[in-house]
């Protein structure tokens, strides 16, 4: 593997007879930030799926981590807890609880039904808690209902309970969409620091949020690598102009 942290190959899968991943290879550096973009129904969701264990390639490998570990051998709940974290588009927070509670039920502890029935947040537990909120900037919403949150707040916060599982991969689906412009802005600071400990995966449609993150891109069309660099290198490219670009 020598310092890849995810490689996917020669992945393919089939729905109804449309192939919607086809012969997919590409890897993950252990610290990176990588944009993944394409238009509709190139394969970005279905390979997220596939690296989280949602859908079962035909054929191909997703090989995770120095050990060579197959995620295809997984479960769902065996791969999250391996490091591997996912957000959709849309946040998913517990809107009638505070910021502080969302992210206290966000901690790693043991998920066992007697040991969930017995936990209680130690010093510890708050003081991470305090951490992850200042670490995506809801530092001063902690007492706040998740619900009262703005859009974007939301967003930071379903990614700060991301991060309490300790992901060494995140998943992180269209993160822009909704946003204002300075709420943008903020995500792409946030994007880019959590990519210097962590694989930071951004799936996107909206080029200038891309180009924000300077990031190497990986550009998918019916389900394989078209194009992939440089967001300049692969917007220049001839094949990606054709099918995505549109001029």
């Amino acid at each position: 593997m020598n310092g890849t942290l995810l490689e996917v190959s020669g992945v393919s899968v089939t729905f109804d007879g449309f192939r919607a991943i086809n012969n997919l290879s590409f890897a993950i550096g252990p610290a990176e930030l990588r944009a993944i973009i394409g238009p509709n129904g190139a394969g970005k969701t279905t390979f997220m799926d596939i690296v989280t264990g949602k859908t079962r390639p035909d054929e191909g490998k997703v090989v995770w981590g120095d050990m060579a570990q197959s995620l295809l051998r997984m479960s769902e709940a065996q791969i999250a807890r391996i490091g591997i974290g996912r957000k959709f588009q849309r946040p998913t927070v517990f809107e009638d609880q505070t910021v502080t509670e969302n992210l206290v039920m966000a901690l790693r502890a043991p998920r066992s039904p007697f040991a969930v029935l017995g936990w209680r947040a130690k010093p510890a537990d708050m003081d991470r808690v305090q951490a992850l909120a200042t670490e995506v900037g809801l530092e001063d919403a902690l007492p706040r209902k998740a619900g009262e949150l703005s859009h974007g707040q939301k967003q930071w916060l379903e990614i700060a309970m991301l991060l309490a599982q300790e992901p060494k991969l995140l998943l992180v689906d269209e993160p822009a969409a909704g946003m204002t412009l300075a709420e943008r802005e903020h995500t792409t600071r946030l994007l880019v620091d959590l990519a210097k400990t962590r694989a930071v995966v951004v799936v996107e449609h909206d080029m200038e949020f891309v180009r924000r993150l300077d990031c190497r891109v990986t550009v998918l069309h019916e389900g394989a690598v078209l194009a992939e660099g440089s967001l300049d290198h692969v917007t220049s490219n001839p094949h990606v102009i054709e099918v995505y670009l549109g001029r």
